[in-house]
């Protein structure tokens, strides 16, 4: 039996301690930029081929500080136990103050479900996603990325981005994570060789556990190997108890791109 790492440690220090670890860069392309954080493995050998692993954060650490974006879930791969069992170079961008990782048009009132006029059926231009593509690009071309082990995860916009960004490159990850997020589910069929771990907090009142659990349902029917983890007495910090689940990165880095 595959040994089951536990990944639980208790976030009570300040981010910003941590984030420390996190080397602060500046990509640019054109006339545009974008600030990320990268996490490169303990004793990183340049030579060495490692998983990549994006992380996508959520609408209130928006900015250009380039530190916000570490607020939540960013120790958890600073822990012991991460460090020690999944060397991974861990990549987290900065979402402009005025933009959005996901092409919405409002997170719609689970009174009134209009999702089709909140996510687009068309994939249309996402010029913040473009942006994030052309750093993976260029992450890859400044290290050595395994191609088999591509991996992203994201909260509540971060969610909403995973769930986009997998849909407009169906053959680059290898899995990912959503966390309370949502997109249309007509682009279910984009996550054929994809799977994905969705979690959402049943009494979230920020992002409605529908959108979660209707992506669900359609992307089942295309991939088998993609979960739903519901929590009943959860709002819109799903997070937390996502983080603090035993199998979480197992079950992520399990997966391999063929």
């Amino acid at each position: 039996m595959k040994k089951i790492i536990s990944f639980f440690i208790i976030l009570t220090f300040n981010f910003n301690l941590f984030g420390q670890d996190y080397q602060k860069k500046l990509f640019k392309i054109n006339n545009d930029s974008l600030p990320y954080r990268i996490l490169l493995p303990k004793d990183f050998d340049p030579n060495k081929e490692y998983p990549l692993l994006v992380f996508l954060h959520g609408a209130g650490e928006r900015g250009n500080d380039n530190d916000n974006q570490l607020y939540h879930s960013s120790n958890f791969f600073l822990s012991y136990e991460f460090r020690n069992s999944i060397p991974s170079i861990i990549i987290f961008p900065q979402c402009p103050k005025n933009s959005y990782w996901a092409k919405i048009k409002g997170i719609p009132n689970p009174k009134y479900p209009t999702q089709k006029e909140s996510f687009s059926d068309n994939l249309p231009k996402n010029s913040q996603l473009l942006i994030v593509e052309s750093l993976l690009s260029n992450i890859e071309n400044t290290y050595k990325i395994d191609p088999s082990k591509r991996y992203i995860a994201g909260l509540s916009m971060g969610g909403m981005g995973t769930f986009e960004l997998v849909a407009r490159n169906p053959n680059y990850f290898a899995a990912g994570i959503a966390i309370c997020g949502g997109a249309n589910p007509n682009w279910a069929k984009f996550f054929k060789k994809t799977p994905l771990w969705i979690f959402h907090g049943m009494k979230d009142k920020v992002v409605p556990p529908e959108l979660s659990i209707n992506m669900y349902d359609s992307i089942k029917n295309y991939n088998s190997e993609s979960k739903l983890t519901l929590y009943e007495n959860v709002g819109h910090n799903s997070w937390d108890p996502a983080f603090k689940e035993v199998e979480i990165m197992n079950w992520l880095f399990s997966f391999k791109k063929k």
